[in-house]
């Protein structure tokens, strides 16, 4: 089975990569040669993984997938949310996001977050959506240097390390991402 992945992050395409059995053959963006930056214009995180979806369906017709992730933050209610990439601005930098969020809970006692994933597959003409959501706290300074994102000053409920400090194994198991991507395959599993 081939089905495009509407991304070109290369660290969600590795990732999940890393979950998938060798039967399902995965596409970047990249692959099928769409060079365009599909319009993430919803105000959920759910509206922008099919808008994604859907765009590459109409565009380019092959069967697909989109993700749209974001990290809710109890005391911003829901903050950063679908804006999660570009909270700091458009430039989308990892390192802008996390500083402008540790400044915003400086004074905050509640920390607590979590990270949501909403995948969006196409497949023989229908519509089916894959949730997964990690909980648990923003800490006060960067910890680790995997992962990407904010996971340097994320740390799961029942873990003492953040997502930057796991290696991806690890982090694949008990992610927002790793649950969406696990719902995912077992569906694709059981539709052959």
């Amino acid at each position: 089975m081939k089905l495009v992945f509407a991304s070109n992050n290369k660290n969600k395409i590795k990732e999940i990569k890393n979950q998938l059995p060798d039967s399902i053959e995965i596409l970047s963006l990249e692959d099928i040669g769409c060079v365009v930056d599909i319009p993430e214009t919803a105000d959920t995180i759910e509206g922008n993984a099919l808008l994604k979806a859907d765009f590459i369906k109409r565009h380019y017709g092959y069967d697909c997938f989109a993700d749209d992730s974001g990290l809710e933050v109890d005391a911003l209610n829901g903050a950063p949310g679908v804006y999660s990439a570009r909270y700091a601005g458009e430039q989308k930098n990892d390192e802008d996001n996390m500083d402008k969020l540790l400044r915003e809970l400086k004074d905050k006692d509640n920390r607590k977050a979590n990270f949501k994933t909403v995948i969006t597959l196409h497949i023989k003409g229908e519509t089916y959506n894959f949730t997964g959501i990690v909980n648990g706290q923003i800490i006060d300074q960067r910890k680790g240097t995997d992962g990407f994102g904010y996971d340097p000053i994320f740390q799961a409920d029942g873990m003492d390390k953040t997502f930057a400090e796991i290696s991806m194994e690890e982090k694949i198991a008990i992610s927002h991402r790793g649950k969406a991507v696990k719902q995912l395959v077992e569906f694709l599993l059981q539709a052959k």
